[in-house]
């Protein structure tokens, strides 16, 4: 769902949602849960209802975000193979598939018994069915209960149903938590924003996944006025950006792009606006801001963080 940087497994880049004091650590495959029941079960994918026969054992992940869940949810060791976008956690069994280029033979070729994706590219869902290999067509999370959701169907297909239920409670929680806390710090402070996907000015608006994130704090995005035909990923002109000056600027791209408060710093006409000028210049992790799975709490830390500090020195 990121028009720009493939972000996760679509491009919303992002898309927002939360993940921190829950998914942060997953078990990184050193799973304590166990996997429940033998099957079969039915879920309720995008593609329609999937049969699994048997709780699977040879899962392959071909989207970051699912990859990062079935970890945090115990089921890390059931998935065999993960595509190469999916570098968390470290220890997942990354290889060349691709998510956003699927290669039927190949991912056959890994005999698995579950293939989870987010993006139904190049028809891959349908090959796969011809083959009889349960498909999970999970995408890019449009609200917060999506992201919910996607965690229990993912628990439910693996045997692992509580905890998938106890890492959504934890995420529930530990957003809440953070905004009720900045939004008391906050009170009466009207706080803009921009957050850059890449160093072309691309952005996200409020109808996003991401949007919708930077909207629990009652903050404004200046590049809403800006989306005329983009669906929500906009590209913003320099002049625009600085009449708009916004108080806080989310760098979303300091991994693919070397972005930085320094950097950005020195972008011609920057050093003027009032997020460089007051140090509310804020640099993400890429990955968690455009993945919708466990470790979105964090993000939501980040964003509270930061309109604490730009409302103290408002």
């Amino acid at each position: 769902m990121r028009p720009v940087r493939a972000l996760g497994a679509s491009l919303v880049i992002g898309v927002m949602a939360l993940a921190s004091a829950c998914g942060g650590s997953g078990d990184s495959g050193k799973d304590k849960g166990k996997t429940s029941g033998a099957g079969p079960v039915v879920v309720q994918a995008a593609n329609g209802s999937v049969t699994i026969p048997a709780t699977p054992q040879h899962i392959v992940s071909l989207s970051p975000t699912h990859t990062e869940t079935l970890f945090a949810i115990g089921a890390g060791k059931q998935v065999t193979a993960v595509d190469d976008m999916s570098n968390y956690p470290a220890d997942a069994p990354r290889s060349k598939l691709s998510g956003f280029k699927p290669n039927a033979e190949a991912i056959i070729a890994t005999k698995p018994d579950l293939v989870v994706l987010s993006d139904d590219m190049d028809g891959i869902v349908d090959a796969l069915a011809k083959v009889k290999i349960p498909v999970l067509l999970e995408p890019a999370a449009t609200k917060l209960d999506q992201v919910y959701d996607e965690i229990q169907d993912l628990g439910k297909a693996t045997g692992h149903t509580a905890e998938a239920t106890k890492l959504t409670e934890q995420m529930r929680t530990g957003i809440q938590q953070t905004v009720a806390s900045a939004s008391k710090a906050t009170s009466g402070h009207k706080l803009s924003y921009y957050h850059e996907l890449d160093n072309q000015l691309h952005t996200v608006t409020s109808k996003t996944f991401i949007g919708q994130v930077y909207g629990l704090f009652g903050l404004e995005n200046i590049a809403d006025t800006a989306d005329k035909a983009s669906g929500g990923y906009p590209q913003l002109s320099q002049e625009y950006l600085l009449r708009r000056d916004p108080n806080m600027i989310f760098l979303a791209d300091t991994k693919c792009c070397g972005q930085s408060a320094v950097s950005v710093g020195k972008r011609p006409g920057w050093s003027d606006l009032t997020a460089v000028k007051k140090q509310n210049t804020v640099a993400l992790d890429d990955d968690i801001a455009s993945r919708w799975g466990p470790r979105l709490p964090e993000f939501v830390k980040s964003i509270a963080a930061a309109v604490q500090k730009a409302s103290a020195a408002k």
